[in-house]
């Protein structure tokens, strides 16, 4: 019977510490081999929390899939912010450009409830109202009005 343990780890910086050591120390398996193969397969997602699942079968030999980090921690990164705000709805801690929500809808498309892109960019914007960032300097509630009356389709729709 395999073993299956999921962490989120620093992207290209995991250690043998917690939360993987003791997670994977028990199974009997090289956590060394096993952080080295993470922060290789994670090294693009470099300071963002990152999913890990790590599967141990009963030879000892591990499957490693990598997921996509959080669409907050992708927002922040392509917004060239740290945190998000503290009142999102009075202060605005950076500017999304359109283009990169688009990017970020179309990486996280698989795993999100949407199956269209255009719902998917919608929930991408959606977030952005939480994190307190403004989307192409627009509010992003402006921005799913705009989006709802079809003057973005040109992009999203194919």
């Amino acid at each position: 019977m395999a073993e299956v343990v999921e962490v989120l780890v620093p992207g290209g910086k995991a250690t043998a510490g917690p939360p993987l050591g003791p997670s994977l120390g028990p199974l009997g398996i090289n956590v060394k081999a096993v952080v080295d193969e993470i922060n290789k397969k994670t090294a693009s997602f470099n300071g963002m929390s990152v999913p890990v699942r790590i599967e141990v079968d009963a030879k000892k030999n591990f499957t490693l899939t990598v997921g996509i980090p959080p669409t907050t921690a992708l927002i922040k990164k392509e917004a060239g912010i740290e945190k998000g705000s503290k009142e999102p709805n009075a202060i605005v801690a950076g500017n999304l450009p359109f283009e990169a929500a688009v990017r970020i809808a179309n990486m996280k498309l698989e795993g999100m409830l949407s199956y269209e892109l255009k719902t998917a960019v919608k929930e991408v914007i959606g977030t952005c109202v939480s994190v307190g960032v403004t989307v192409d300097g627009k509010k992003p509630k402006e921005v799913l009005a705009l989006i709802a009356e079809g003057k973005y389709d040109s992009v999203l729709v194919k």
